[in-house]
């Protein structure tokens, strides 16, 4: 086939030659625009098909010709045939046919895709429509919502106002029917008193009517006079008060000044007390802590050590390998041990810091072999010969043979030998290897720190069972209640001196109006006593405080002193819960209370009307320095409520400090001194170390005690005592000058300061004390004297007290829970000004404090300091990480939240940005991880301990569900290493089941009781207070439940179990206490003959008579008896009491014949020396009858015994 000739495009194209067939080409158009190749086919056979037609016959047209097309040329150039053209034209039917089909197929296909475009736009209009009617919709029912949740907030709100509403009405109605109950019950106590006085003056006799027959006093018989007899109304458990409904039964009623179930007689503070009473008898000697010395309450065993340069060894050794192991003891139980000793003074350099450390110490040990140098004798007298407090003393007496000690050893050995009991010293006598004699010197030492200072029975136990979690009494005592005993042996330091000032300041008429205070009508809203930093606050509540304890024993008296800000007493909820535990340890009550501590702060007004019902006298509370409390309006909300009828509050603040809505309170505003008064004090101050001034330096001091800054109360103490120091030094004049130059309490504390360090010779001494001052201003709640010995190695003991006497001295430091603190806010104020200006100083400082208990955290097991000082010192650096890293040591944590400090712990997970639930994972994966390490079962036990505290801890933050976890775990472990029977299982299952108490499932949480109270009675018996706590638990649950009967049951049986206890153990945590405080007044009181110290006597044999401790209780008797005997004289009507008293001991002993002898003794001096109608005359004669009753029906018992024998 040939090959197209020529193109023809109407457009007009290229010309190109056709090269191909016999003429040689000619020329065609190549056109610019194809056609679709159907159209082109069409055309070209078009073209064909007329050539082919005109070639057929003769006379074809030439080529070219009748139009020539494309395909004619070709085929007229190629000789194309016929059939081909049939192939061409079949071809193109065939196509034609197809594009047909195709265009058809097309056409159906956009006609389908048109109506599905209709069909989806009206759909999308409808769906359009539906969004739009949705929107609609969800509008209105978004405003329906937001108007339902603002209508329950209002709800919440008026619900919340009205319950509030109906407490304060409720309140308010409470007292006003106390307050009338009151009124009643005054009027028939008058009434009867009438009655009474006018049968005294128709009674022509004593005459005991007994109406029940019985010889015992509990039926409650009365003496009245001749011809009368009067019911006697007991009162109910606790002593509470009868109600109206009840009041006309009792019109009649009396209650004499006896005890009501005793014939103990006594006066003071335990009058009206019976046996159910011990309690209040318990928490009246509580209550008078002036009585004695700091080294009682102090939780610092303080050592003193005298030496001789022959007994250097000996002391040497002591100090090296003894005094590790006794400060080891001392630190498991919480107590810092000193080892305090000064090098051989030949030059007296250190006399007076020796004398004030033998009276800080609570003992001193001698160490003397042949020679006693002259000038240890003055301290050897000090420590051994005087000794008013009888404090333990220790005497290691090397002894050689041959060799005969020197007159003064044999002399000072004899003196000390021929003491009384109170004041004699242990004598060690010992012959041979020093080494042996210094270990049995330990041995002595270690007992007489475990039972005479710390006050344990048993001396036998070992330090790790008295640092383990049973030998602590306060958690089972108090139950599920976490206490710190630091807080209170705090408050008690801090109480003791606030009251030790020598002066009283004016004080005087400030009294009257607090005694009003108590005496007025209910209801009274809180006292406010105002003024300046410095004016005494303090001082005069500790002061009215002592006479309030000596004039009105039946008063419970609460209080709390607050310290600086940030310290561990401004902490809110501890001060809410510290006063809350001290209302239940004096109204027996031992309930769960919650850490929480907003729950705390809610709660708190329903403890105080709740347990302020149980006592029978008034309650006085006062926090002094509230305004140190943080947010202290949002925290003592309870102060604006209405207060119960019995309960007056008495708090202090600054004058620029006090909250706007308490300034509209009662107030007394405490004003400066006047000048007279400032000028007498300090011119007392001068007196009291024999310096007098001069007429012209007293007019100078009168002439700049004008001012209000120049008499404040602090600014004159410390001025007088600036002068004192300076009079004693021989530069009077110079720091008189000086002092007159200071106008106000801080720039006077900078002189302080700059004297002391002008005192000093040595430039290491003066950045010692600077340094010292600086790390406890930058501390938490002090540092002790241990810590600053371990901080600074190169000091010596001679220094380091040296300094402080200084200090102390100068009112800058004083003791607090056996650490150094200021005494003032303006002296760690003065401190801040002086060394502390710049923020780096202050943050290098610190530092030291935390590399230091770093230290003590990574060597030694963790202590209440480590605990106390490193988290919060973390946060003040604004050390996050650091912080969270202390936070997650378990032990850490555990130590504070087992010492109550919730709050604390909670403030520093809220500070590193932890929620509960992070903050319970990160626990529970540190002690996973603690778990991998564990092995032996010192270990597990540990572990379980650990798992525990979690547990209560997740319990307390409200996170249920997670404290099952870690409780379950505790109990499985002692399980396993323990023994299923064993009284630390039956713990575990005690906070598990409370745990399901507070989950409220009551099912499983009473099986869990029950299995740990059957564990316990096998463990400890029916008596223990372990079962108490367990029976109280069921009482609690079965009250939840509103099974009334069977809590009743279980909560008189717990009430039995502890009220035996009580009377076996004392009340509460405070007995060890109590114990101890009697311990030391017995010591104290021997040698010492004096009518406040019979009637201690008396007091306290009256507490072990209530104990049922009869062989104590005779022993003090005794004693009271002996004492009075020698001061009154043997007719007083004092001794008259202690036989008396003497007299009901032999009658509970059954000592009839004994007990007769001294009823009629004390009657025959009451006889004579009281009047005929005197009630203490009434109540020997009835003691006396019943006692011959008592003998009448055992001579009965007995006769017929006889005759049942002879028959």
């Amino acid at each position: 086939m040939g090959t197209a000739s020529s193109l023809v495009s109407p457009a007009g194209g290229e010309v190109i030659e056709d090269t191909y067939g016999v003429g040689g080409g000619e020329a065609c158009e190549i056109p610019v625009e194809v056609k679709p190749k159907a159209r082109l086919l069409r055309s070209s056979f078009r073209r064909g098909a007329g050539a082919g037609a005109a070639g057929a016959g003769p006379g074809s047209l030439p080529r070219g010709a009748g139009g020539g097309g494309l395909l004619g040329a070709s085929f007229k150039s190629t000789g194309s045939s016929v059939p081909e053209l049939e192939y061409a034209v079949a071809e193109y039917e065939r196509l034609k046919k197809e594009y047909e089909i195709f265009r058809v197929s097309k056409n159906q296909e956009l006609l389908s895709m048109g109506r599905r475009e209709a069909k989806l736009d009206t759909e999308n209009k409808r769906l359009r429509a539906e969004l739009q009617a949705l929107q609609k919709t969800y509008q209105k029912i978004l405003r329906e919502k937001e108007s339902a949740l603002e209508a329950k907030y209002q709800a919440m709100e008026r619900a919340a106002t009205f319950e509030h509403d109906r407490d304060k009405v409720k309140r308010q109605f409470k007292i006003f029917r106390e307050t009338k109950e009151n009124e009643i019950q005054d009027l028939l106590r008058a009434k009867r008193e009438l009655e009474s006085k006018l049968q005294r003056l128709q009674a022509q006799g004593i005459q005991v009517f007994d109406p029940g027959e019985s010889d015992s006093d509990d039926n409650c018989t009365d003496v009245t006079a001749a011809g009368t007899q009067c019911e006697y109304w007991p009162g109910g458990a606790l002593g509470s008060e009868p109600s109206i409904g009840s009041m006309i039964q009792l019109q009649q009623s009396f209650r004499g000044p006896e005890f009501a179930h005793s014939s103990i007689d006594v006066e003071g503070p335990f009058a009206n007390v019976n046996r159910d009473d011990w309690d209040i008898a318990v928490a009246s000697l509580l209550q008078v802590t002036p009585l004695f010395s700091h080294s009682l309450w102090s939780n610092t065993v303080r050592c003193y050590l005298i030496y001789t340069d022959e007994t250097q060894p000996e002391m040497d050794l002591f100090l090296k390998d003894y005094s590790p192991k006794l400060k080891r003891m001392c630190e498991t139980m919480g107590y810092f041990f000193h080892a305090v000793y000064f090098p051989i003074d030949v030059e007296n350099q250190y006399l007076t810091v020796r004398k004030w450390e033998i009276e800080k110490s609570s003992l001193v040990i001698l160490f003397i072999h042949l020679t006693l140098p002259s000038l240890l004798l003055e301290d050897c007298e000090e420590a051994f010969l005087k000794n008013p407090e009888g404090k333990p003393r220790l005497i290691y007496h090397r002894l050689e043979d041959g060799k005969v000690s020197s007159d003064s050893v044999q002399q000072l050995i004899d003196q000390v030998a021929n003491l009384n009991k109170t004041n004699k010293a242990k004598i060690i006598d010992h012959t041979g290897d020093p080494a042996e004699g210094v270990y049995k010197t330990y041995s002595y030492v270690e007992k007489i720190i475990k039972q005479d200072i710390l006050g344990f029975e048993n001396t036998d136990l070992d330090t790790k069972d008295l640092g383990s979690e049973d030998s602590i009494p306060e958690e089972d005592d108090f139950g599920d209640v976490l206490w710190d005993i630091h807080d209170e042996q705090e408050q008690m330091e801090t109480f003791q001196q606030a009251s030790n000032s020598a002066h009283e300041l004016g004080f005087e008429k400030y009294y009257e109006r607090l005694n009003d205070l108590v005496a007025a009508p209910a209801p009274i809203p809180p006292l406010l006593i105002s003024g300046g930093p410095g004016s005494g606050k303090s001082l005069l509540l500790s002061k009215w405080i002592q006479l309030q304890q000596k004039n009105s024993p039946n008063t419970l008296i609460l209080s709390h002193f607050v310290g600086r800000p940030m310290s561990t007493s401004s902490e809110s909820s501890l001060i809410i819960k510290r006063l809350t535990l001290k209302l239940m340890q004096h109204s027996w009550s031992v309930s769960a209370l919650t850490l929480d501590p907003a729950k705390l702060l809610e709660e708190f007004p329903r403890w105080l009307e709740k347990l302020s019902a149980r006592h029978q006298g008034s309650i006085i509370i006062i926090i002094d320095s509230i305004d140190q409390v943080q947010q202290v309006e949002k925290h003592m909300k309870w102060l604006i409520d209405p207060l119960p009828v019995n309960v007056r509050v008495i708090v202090s603040v600054n004058v620029e400090t006090c909250p706007p809505a308490w300034r509209l309170w009662p107030t007394l505003h405490l004003d400066p001194l006047n000048p007279k008064d400032a000028k007498s004090i300090i011119i007392a101050e001068c007196h009291s170390v024999d310096i007098k001034l001069s007429k012209e330096q007293e007019k100078k001091l009168e002439r700049h005690c004008r001012s209000a800054a120049t008499c404040n109360a602090l600014y004159v103490t410390l001025f007088g005592k600036m002068i004192a120091c300076a009079g004693r030094s021989g530069n009077l004049d110079k720091i008189l000058h000086q002092c007159f130059q200071c106008q106000d309490t801080v720039s006077l504390y900078r002189l302080v300061l700059r004297s002391i360090q002008e005192s000093m010779t040595n430039d290491m001494d003066k950045e010692l004390m600077k340094q010292i001052l600086c790390l406890i201003n930058v501390s938490h709640n002090g540092v002790s004297e241990s810590e600053l010995m371990e901080l600074y190695p190169e000091m010596s003991w001679a220094l380091l007290t040296s300094l402080i006497h200084s200090l102390h001295k100068l009112c800058l430091l004083t003791y607090g829970c056996g650490l150094l603190k200021f005494q003032h806010l303006q002296a760690w104020e003065t401190v801040r000004l002086e060394y502390m200006e710049d923020a780096t100083i202050i943050s290098s400082y610190r530092q030291k404090l935390i590399n230091y208990f770093t230290m003590q955290l990574s060597q030694d097991p963790v202590t209440w300091r480590s605990a106390d000082e490193l988290p919060w010192l973390f946060q003040q650096q604004g050390s996050k990480q650091r912080l969270h890293d202390c936070l997650l040591n378990l032990f850490v944590s555990q130590n504070l939240y087992k010492r109550g400090h919730f709050a604390e712990l909670l403030s520093y997970w809220q500070f590193v940005g932890k929620d509960k639930s992070a903050m319970a994972a990160e626990y529970f994966d540190s002690l996973k991880q603690y778990e991998k390490n564990c092995e032996g079962e010192e270990n597990m036990m540990c572990l379980a301990d650990l798992y525990e505290t979690l547990g209560r801890f997740l319990k307390d933050l409200g996170l249920l569900s997670q404290a099952v976890v870690p409780l379950q775990r505790s109990l499985e472990i002692r399980e396993t290493a323990l023994d299923p029977d064993h009284p630390r299982v039956a713990q575990s299952l005690h906070q598990l089941a409370s745990v399901y108490v507070q989950w409220k499932k009551f099912g499983n949480a009473e099986q869990l009781y029950k299995q740990a109270l059957e564990i316990s009675e096998n463990a400890y018996g029916a008596d223990h207070p372990h079962i108490a706590r367990e029976l109280e638990a069921l009482a609690t649950l079965y009250q939840k439940q509103n099974k009334y009967e069977q809590a009743e049951h279980f909560r008189k049986k717990s009430f039995k179990i502890r009220q035996k206890a009580t009377r076996r153990k004392g009340n509460l945590y405070g007995f060890a206490l109590l114990r101890r405080r009697a311990l030391q007044l017995e010591e104290l009181t021997l040698g010492k003959d004096t009518p406040d110290n019979a009637r201690t006597l008396n007091e306290l044999g009256v507490l072990y008579y209530l104990q049922n401790n009869l062989e104590t209780a005779d022993q003090f008797l005794k004693r009271s008896l002996e004492m009075r005997e020698r001061v009154l004289g043997p007719d007083h009507p004092d001794c008259a009491q202690s036989l008396n008293n003497l007299a009901a001991l032999c009658n509970e002993m059954k000592q009839y014949d004994k007990a007769e002898e001294l009823y009629e003794r004390a009657l025959d001096i009451r006889r004579r020396a009281l009047a005929p109608d005197h009630p203490s005359l009434a109540y020997t004669g009835k003691h006396l009858a019943i006692l011959y009753k008592k003998m009448l029906k055992e001579l009965t018992s007995q006769l017929c015994g006889i005759q049942g024998y002879r028959r």
